[in-house]
Parts: structure tokens; sequence; C-alpha cells
């Protein structure tokens, strides 16, 4: 796979900054100007790009309330058909050409999750750079064939998927000719448990499938998507709401924009510490060398004197003879008066 990715303008590698992708999923509320905001909330909070999902409800699932269709286990969603959930939170098709403008007006990437070829034509129509495939989606070749034909890069989330359907996901892509993919980690609960989150598994896949990987972080706050970053995630994503109290079906998940720029800016901090590989002591931390340890003459000595543990001793500064001649220097006679304080050196035996 390959190893570095052009979403837009942005160079993904693994000496990039990580791509940090605001999920606006149903958080407009079925309003129009409230995903303006999001998208304006989004760039002025340091994302890289904002995401929308583009399908209806009737393309993602059945107008149907048989038990196979009633969202239960225990999720936040409880209580309602799947018809009934996407129909709430769907974003107009409609709507999209207008959310891509003002995406380009306000400068930050705009793609999508598409959940059928009908949803890629419109995606394709209005020129988005990248494609990401929901987790749930990773069981639909016919739809990631279709996507990876477009030639732009795929991110694919591994919430539900076994290494099987991943390993088929990728060679479909490959088969498509597109090897420009990034998996994701991903927790497929919402609010997701910290104890389920298994970053590890994002450093497995990246080793197993030789590929870019990164995290969709559905837990609580930004501290997992930090860890990530250190972790080598290159892609970041988490879902973006204006106030989690206006509500809505993934409100209580969703990171609000100042909660949003507090972790694009802590995860910046965390790559600036991060570096690069070196050994070099910078300019400052070659003239702290002078607090390491060093000989130091500790009593007043007369010539001939004896050098023994009490008047020889390793101290700080580091001025004087390397701490590694210690046990060579006992037992040496001065052969001139020192006082306490001199540096030990060779000249002084």
């Amino acid at each position: 796979m390959n190893k570095e990715i052009r979403i837009g303008d942005r160079l993904i590698s693994e000496d990039s900054p990580s791509y940090i992708i605001a999920e606006m999923s149903g958080n407009h509320n079925g309003d129009i100007n409230r995903a303006f905001a999001l998208i304006e909330a989004a760039a002025e909070a340091g994302a890289d790009a904002v995401k929308i999902q583009t399908y209806t409800a009737d393309t993602i699932t059945l107008n149907c309330d048989k038990e196979d269709f009633q969202i239960k286990y225990g999720t936040i969603w409880d209580g309602v058909t799947l018809y009934q959930l996407y129909s709430e939170a769907g974003t107009p098709y409609e709507w999209q050409p207008a959310l891509m403008a003002k995406a380009k007006e306000t400068g930050i990437t705009l793609f999508s999750s598409p959940f059928d070829e009908t949803a890629v034509d419109l995606l394709e129509s209005m020129e988005v750079p990248a494609y990401k495939i929901a987790s749930f989606e990773i069981t639909d070749i016919p739809l990631i064939r279709r996507v990876a034909s477009t030639h732009k890069p795929v991110i694919i989330s591994t919430g539900i998927a076994y290494p099987e359907d991943i390993e088929l996901a990728l060679s479909t892509c490959a088969e498509a000719g597109n090897e420009d993919v990034i998996l994701l980690k991903c927790c497929s609960a919402y609010p997701s448990p910290y104890e389920d989150i298994n970053l590890r598994v994002m450093s497995d896949m990246k080793d197993r499938f030789d590929i870019m990987t990164g995290l969709s972080d559905h837990t609580l706050g930004h501290l997992v998507s930090g860890a990530a970053v250190a972790m080598g995630a290159r892609v970041i994503e988490k879902h973006l709401t204006l106030r989690r109290a206006d509500g809505g079906p993934d409100a209580e998940f969703s990171m609000e924009p100042e909660e949003f720029a507090a972790m694009v800016r802590d995860i910046r901090t965390i790559e600036k510490a991060m570096g690069k590989v070196t050994y070099e002591l910078t300019d400052k931390q070659k003239k702290n060398r002078a607090f390491s340890r060093s000989l130091y003459i500790a009593e007043d000595m007369k010539a001939g004197d004896i050098l023994t543990p009490e008047n020889l001793r390793s101290v700080r500064p580091g001025y004087g003879m390397h701490t590694k001649y210690y046990e060579e220097m006992l037992g040496k006679r001065v052969k001139k008066d020192v006082s306490l304080g001199t540096r030990m050196s060779e000249d002084l035996i």
C-alpha cells in the first residue's frame, strides 16, 4: 500500500502531521444553516476536513418495524427503528452541493461516507477528494468496489470487522487499482468505553497489512486520540456538534467546538514532542551538560597527599575529569597544593 496519500492539498505520510477529520454525521439536526455553522466551526477548530454522510433512509435500510429492524442492545438509539433513525440523521442530498461550496468558501476539505452507488454518483458530481467507508459498510463489497474505482483515497473504518473482512476490503480496492487506502481502528459503540478501544490493534493493522492507520474515536474527551497519535495514527476522526445540549442522534458522544480545538492543539503539541529519532543534543542541552557529574577535589590538600574517597568526589558540575576515572585516581598523590572545589585533572598528579 502507498506510504503517501494526498487528500486535497494535504499530503498524509509517516512524517506529516496527522490528518484530523471533524465528523458532522447527523449533528446538523435537520437545519442546513446549522450544517454551515458546523463547517465553519470545524475550520476554526483546526480540523483538516469535515466529513458528512450520504444516504437516505430508503437507500440504507427498509421502512419496516419487524424485530430485525428495531434498534436494541443497549445503544443510545434503542426504541426506534433503523428507518426512523436514518430519516432523522440523514443529510439531504439537495444540501450536499451547497455544503461543498460552503467548505470551499471556508477553506476546509469536505468529503463523505457514501452508503450506496447513487451516493457515490452524487459525490463524484461534487468532485469530492476522498471517500470514507463506514464501519458497518466494510462488508458491502459492491460499495467498496465502486468507491475504489474512483481512484480517490479511501479511508475504511474497521469497527465491526474481523481480519478476513479487512483483507477482503483491501483486496477489493487493490483489484480496482486503488492502493490509496487508510484503515481506521474503531470501536463501534457510541460512546465507546475506554477498555474496549484496544489501540494496540491500530499498530498491529499497520504491520499486518502494511498500511497507514488511524483512529475513528467515539470515546468521550480526546485523551484516546492523543494517545493514538503518539502511537503513530496518521488520521484522527471525531464527531463535532455545536452544543451537546442541542440534542440530535450523535450529540451524546460528540465534541463541542472548544473541545475539538483543544484536541487539535494537544495533538499538534504531541507531534512536536514526538520529533524524530536523533541523539544529537540541542544547544541548550549541550550547555546543560555543565550540570552533569565530574570529579572535584573535596578538601584542601597539600602536595604529596593521597587521593581518597573523602577528598576526591563525583559531584556536580561537569567541568572536571570524567567520573569513569574515579577508581583509577584513588591512591595517587597530588603533586601540588590544591583547594576544595578544584577541578580534578591529570596535571594534578
